[in-house]
């Protein structure tokens, strides 16, 4: 049985190929890679390389660690009052007698 996003891959080839440019070949069991397909301009220059993200990492976790951080300070600091007010209070059934 054929996946449906194979599907969708083999529609989107059809109808690119009435556009004269074959997008996909119809070949079950291929694998498909995404790659960049647009490499020229309408003129038929070379389109410069993409832009890189420098420190990408270095900038994720800048930006993940303290709010993960103060998530934690938060969801803590909610407890305790929960607890507090006798809301949510664990309780203590210990059947070990």
């Amino acid at each position: 049985m054929a996946s449906p996003l194979w599907g969708t891959f083999a529609m989107l080839s059809r109808s690119a190929a009435v556009l004269g440019r074959p997008l996909v070949t119809e070949r079950p069991g291929t694998v498909l890679t995404q790659c960049r397909t647009v490499v020229c301009s309408s003129s038929g220059a070379i389109l410069p390389k993409p832009k890189k993200t420098a420190f990408g990492m270095l900038k994720i976790t800048l930006v993940v660690a303290p709010f993960l951080y103060i998530g934690t300070l938060i969801s803590k600091n909610f407890a305790a009052l929960l607890e507090e007010h006798d809301i949510f209070v664990p309780e203590d059934d210990d059947d070990d007698d």
